[in-house]
């Protein structure tokens, strides 16, 4: 048996959490799998996903490729995003605006405020991407039947509305991010508008189950719940983390929120 030193920095967006590591510290092979053992709660560091960073020149500060605790790939985190610009900032590597090559595309955020390892930022989440027909959607599972928007934010999002949260939504959102029409899963999110400018929203991860926050998951039920008519922008989305700020300005969404660097150290990779 072996032992690799993995070094990591800690970060939380809206209490979804993640582990950070600079592309040349990781090892090059079996990366699925050393997202799943540093990612356990129990016999790893503990985290929803694990981003790994690259530095650029001229469009971007970085590149981050993510891993979540399942081991499973995802084009972009919102939250995460912001955890790797905190980092960048606080490393000097950035300053007032950070520019993140994601797979998604490359996401700049705007640096609201910060100080000793908390941040705030606005980052840029682009246009809402979704065809007429999965606007307004009965979706089927099992003996349940939900009202959902099928849109794409840069990963694939299931926005159900719902009266209330008085249901086994975990085992609902388990069931719709495997159902066979998403042959690639999807994230989901439960939508419970308040009022004109908020909306109450529960999440369910494409790879990580239940999450505090999401913001991709935010962006998706924002966009959504715009795009029926039932909200108007700005929209103030209610997670169990707290809350985010989303807005439009034309066709492109804007997602304001949290970034704090916990800690670091170094995970023992064993095998």
């Amino acid at each position: 048996m072996t032992m690799t030193k993995i070094p990591f920095t800690k970060a939380h967006g809206a209490h979804n959490d993640f582990l950070l590591t600079w592309d040349s510290d990781a090892p090059q092979v079996d990366r699925d799998e050393i997202a799943r053992a540093i990612c356990d709660r129990h016999t790893g560091i503990g985290a929803d996903g694990w981003m790994l960073m690259r530095p650029e020149s001229g469009e971007a500060h970085a590149a981050i490729e993510l891993y979540n605790s399942d081991g499973s790939r995802s084009a972009i985190s919102g939250n995460g995003t912001r955890c790797v610009a905190a980092l960048l900032v606080s490393q000097g590597v950035a300053d007032s605006e950070v520019r993140i090559r994601t797979g998604a595309g490359v996401k700049t955020l705007r640096l609201i405020e910060g100080a000793a390892g908390r941040y705030e930022f606005e980052m840029t989440m682009g246009k809402l991407i979704y065809n007429e027909a999965n606007l307004r959607r009965s979706l089927a599972v099992g003996s349940d039947c939900y009202d959902v928007t099928i849109l794409d934010v840069g990963n694939p999002q299931c926005a159900a509305f719902v009266n209330d949260f008085s249901f086994d939504w975990r085992g609902a959102g388990a069931a719709i991010e495997k159902d066979t029409q998403f042959p690639d899963r999807t994230n989901v999110s439960f939508i419970r508008v308040v009022d004109r400018h908020s909306i109450d929203v529960l999440f369910w991860e494409r790879g990580a189950g239940e999450t505090m926050s999401s913001g991709t998951g935010s962006t998706g039920a924002a966009f959504a719940t715009v795009a029926r008519g039932l909200v108007d922008s700005p929209v103030l989305v209610i997670t169990p983390a707290g809350n985010l700020e989303f807005r439009l300005v034309g066709d492109i969404g804007y997602l304001m929120g949290p970034a704090e660097l916990i800690g670091g150290g170094e995970f023992y990779l064993r095998r």
